[in-house]
């Protein structure tokens, strides 16, 4: 694993007004993403505080050289997947170069003011060009609340502690935070009805899950190994896998789901490095009693002892009366991603072992990261039993499902004793009625 640096001093500060304890994007964060500036077409940037810092101008000013300026240099827009693809070596120069450039003691902060701009003025948009998205299954409570909604005394399939389950899902609906969802219409089967029926999503929820963007991929029939798994990632964000829990039902056997979830995935627009994200590596949750160990290709002495994080997620949800009568969003769930069962690195082995290529910008979501108790559950379907114990609101209001109007929001922050804390930027949407 990679080692801590100057990068990650909690001493360190920065000149620029706000950044210093910002809650998101202090300078030890300096997570990667692509906006526009007003007027202007779509480039790198990095987020510092409430300002994003323009990539291409950095190296028109003259600002980078050698591999800090070859990172900068493919990230010039409109996308990262370059960069991605350089590996890990480029993206640690360009932090550690930013780092200097953007702290306290800078000696270039004239320049460096050239290439500034606030990010409320801007637009941010995918920080990859997908290409391909896979979604899996990986937070043990969530999968063991799906389960006992249908096999109350055997919850999980005999698979899942051997197999860091996952399907393939739809990129080209894969959107950034802010663009509306539409409600989905479908086919599905009401138990009442004894044929199915096609209309609006009825039963719509959001998956509280980690995305994991790959870097440097791999050649068709060469696998990725355990060991080396964790250099092919290039960063974190947050994603909301959208579901229609009453078309998944129908349509999820023999193969899976299909229009429940291809509908849209929202994601957060910075892409959080693996380097920012160093202090707050955490050792992989002790397997329970009886539990197999992880087969030999998904075990790693390292990865078992720091490859997994110790991140918390939260999901919000604002209605439109809780607006209107000026209340607080409500918090539905607090989470952690110790809660994962695999590994990142464990999921790019299993994704890599028959031979399948990676390719730099495809993305991996987590699956739902639900919490051990109710009050961590991930997605409204465990909170509320499967819609027979509603979610109550101060608005008044009941929450079975999410409704027209409803906005979630997801949130995700590091925090550990000793260092910075840093964040994730939000991921959030609101529900457009169906057409």
């Amino acid at each position: 694993m990679l080692q801590l640096d100057a990068t990650h001093d909690p001493a360190r500060r920065s000149w620029i007004p706000g950044a210093d304890g910002h809650p998101e994007f202090p300078i030890q964060n300096l997570p990667l993403g692509i906006f526009s500036p007003p007027g202007g077409e779509p480039r790198g940037g990095v987020a510092i505080g409430d300002a994003i810092l323009d990539l291409r101008a950095t190296l028109a000013e003259g600002l980078l050289t050698a591999e800090a300026a070859r990172a900068a240099e493919a990230a010039r827009g409109p996308d990262l997947n370059e960069l991605f693809s350089l590996g890990e070596k480029p993206r640690r120069a360009l932090r550690s170069r930013l780092s200097q450039l953007l702290s306290h003691d800078s000696s270039e902060v004239n320049k460096v003011e050239r290439c500034l701009v606030q990010a409320a003025e801007c637009t941010l948009h995918l920080p990859s060009r997908i290409g391909d998205y896979t979604d899996f299954y990986v937070g043990i409570h969530h999968a063991t609340n799906i389960g006992k909604l249908f096999r109350p005394d055997n919850p999980l399939l005999p698979n899942y502690k051997y197999v860091p389950i996952g399907y393939h899902g739809r990129a080209s609906s894969v959107v950034p935070s802010g663009r509306p969802v539409r409600r989905p219409t479908g086919q599905f089967k009401p138990s009442a009805e004894a044929a199915p029926i096609v209309g609006p999503a009825q039963r719509l929820d959001y998956e509280l899950e980690l995305g994991i963007w790959i870097g440097s991929g791999n050649e068709l029939g060469e696998p990725i190994t355990i060991e080396n798994a964790a250099h092919h990632i290039a960063g974190y964000c947050l994603l909301n896998d959208w579901s229609a829990r009453d078309i998944q039902a129908w349509e999820y056997q023999p193969l899976g789901p299909f229009l429940s979830k291809n509908f849209a995935t929202t994601l957060s627009p910075w892409v959080v490095t693996p380097e920012a994200l160093l202090p707050f590596r955490n050792a992989q949750q002790q397997r329970l009693p009886g539990d197999p160990l992880p087969l030999s290709y998904l075990l790693d002495k390292s990865d078992q002892e720091e490859g997994a994080l110790d991140l918390e997620l939260e999901v919000l949800l604002i209605t439109p009366a809780l607006k209107q009568k000026g209340l607080p969003p409500h918090r539905l769930a607090v989470s952690n991603t110790r809660h994962m069962y695999w590994t990142p690195s464990q999921m790019i082995t299993h994704h890599t072992m028959g031979g399948c290529n990676l390719r730099a910008g495809d993305l991996f979501g987590s699956g739902t990261i639900s919490a051990s108790e109710s009050d961590g559950f991930g997605s409204i379907l465990e909170a509320t039993k499967g819609g027979t114990d509603p979610v109550r609101l101060a608005s008044g209001e009941e929450r079975r499902f999410l409704e027209d109007g409803d906005e979630v929001v997801l949130r995700a922050h590091a925090n550990r004793s000793g260092y910075a804390s840093i964040g994730f930027g939000e991921c959030r949407a609101t529900i457009l009625p169906a057409r």
